[in-house]
């Protein structure tokens, strides 16, 4: 099994050499939105959209036959993501341009990287570290993304496949249960916050909320202040949870290897939808909402897939309201549990988790999971749970 790996690399680029990077970016971005505009909307397959503009685009932006089809294939896929967004497709801007293998090229003798760009083949080196180096040491690259940040630099996010080992199926397995208040807990009580990142967390809501408060009011010049402000407090949050969920997802894959377990987790999929429809304050929408799940689970997934544990997804249906011991449903309140059947009382996102490594671990028993408790009915005639069976 073979998986793609992407890491961002600094280019270190002449002032020549910069123009030139420039220039490309423009031109390319320039192609992206002449061929959405002046191509039948519902074409969304490259190798069609090359077959209508393909000449054309060469010819007036100046872009190598490659880059020309890059331009192809990034209005292709930019429309496909409209299509499934119900959006129509943005403007694109002079930030970033594709390349593949044959007009991208890595050096590993003097760490340096190679280019086509309008006016030709430029040679450019890399400024990175050991980090950037170790990963790129020995690989392949098939392909790259010419990047521009805001601060004006130049970066190239190169791409190459690396063959990983098939995950090994374990009879024991890790449950992770995802959470609001701590992001992940662990069915070996392992808890994956704190409450620095709540603070974070509240810190940039309020914070938030004044600068909106402030761009809606006060003098032009103000005005447009506080935007500024918000968008890069919007930067700072984003690259702040992804370090987050980069430390706990690598905690939790190193955690499955060392012991040998596979790692359990629920699928989200869907959830905002299914809970934004429940009736609740804006608060509580916003700290239901506000933090990428679906980001700690691929990098979950990658972390794993690379280091060979396999991920089994679980249903989230009363994983946490489920008593682990008895497998009777309790009351759940905020993050208390507590069990009308046996008594068990702890910590709600820990019993889950320990229903999330159960119920993960029945996944690689072919002889049923033997996870149920049976009904019968009492006096009343109302039904009754027994204790489950071994």
């Amino acid at each position: 099994m073979n998986q793609v790996l992407t890491i961002s690399c600094k280019l270190k680029p002449s002032e020549t050499q910069a123009q030139k990077l420039e220039v490309t970016l423009h031109s390319f971005a320039e192609a992206c939105n002449w061929v959405n505009q002046n191509t039948p909307a519902k074409v969304m397959n490259s190798v069609k959209l090359q077959s209508l503009v393909y000449y054309e685009v060469r010819n007036r932006f100046n872009l190598s036959s490659n880059l020309a089809q890059q331009v192809c294939r990034r209005v292709a896929a930019n429309r496909k993501t409209a299509k499934q967004k119900n959006r129509p497709v943005k403007a694109f801007k002079a930030t970033s341009a594709g390349y593949d293998a044959r007009i991208f090229s890595f050096f590993e003798k003097d760490w340096s990287v190679s280019l086509t760009l309008i006016g030709g083949r430029e040679r450019m080196p890399l400024d990175i570290g050991n980090y950037q180096r170790g990963m790129l040491k020995g690989s392949k690259p098939t392909g790259a993304t010419l990047v521009k940040r805001t601060n004006g630099d130049y970066y190239l996010q190169i791409c190459w496949e690396q063959e990983t080992p098939d995950p090994l199926v374990n009879p024991n397995v890790l449950g992770v249960d995802l959470g609001r208040t701590d992001i992940a807990v662990t069915s070996e009580g392992e808890k994956h916050a704190n409450q620095n990142i709540n603070r974070v967390r509240e810190n940039h809501a309020k914070l938030r909320r004044s600068l909106q408060k402030r761009a809606s009011k006060g003098t032009r010049s103000s005005r447009r202040r506080c935007r500024q402000i918000l968008q890069r407090l919007s930067g700072r949050e984003r690259r702040f949870a992804a370090w987050v969920n980069h430390t706990v997802s690598h905690r939790i894959v190193k955690r499955a290897k060392q012991s040998g377990e596979s790692v359990a987790l629920e699928e989200l999929t869907g959830i905002r939808e299914r809970t934004n429809q429940q009736p609740r304050s804006s608060t509580e929408r916003r700290r239901s909402n506000s933090w990428s799940f679906y980001q700690l689970r691929q990098f979950i997934d990658y972390k794993a897939r690379r280091d060979g544990v396999q991920v089994i997804l679980i249903p989230p249906a009363y994983t946490s309201k489920t008593c682990h011991v008895c497998n009777y449903l309790g009351d759940r309140q905020g993050k208390g549990f507590k069990c009308g059947n046996c008594g068990w009382h702890g910590d709600a996102d820990y019993n889950g988790a320990v229903n999330i490594a159960k119920w993960g671990a029945a996944v690689n028993q072919p002889e049923g999971s033997r996870l149920f408790c049976s009904l019968d009915r009492d006096d009343a005639g109302l039904l009754k749970a027994r204790a489950p069976y071994a």
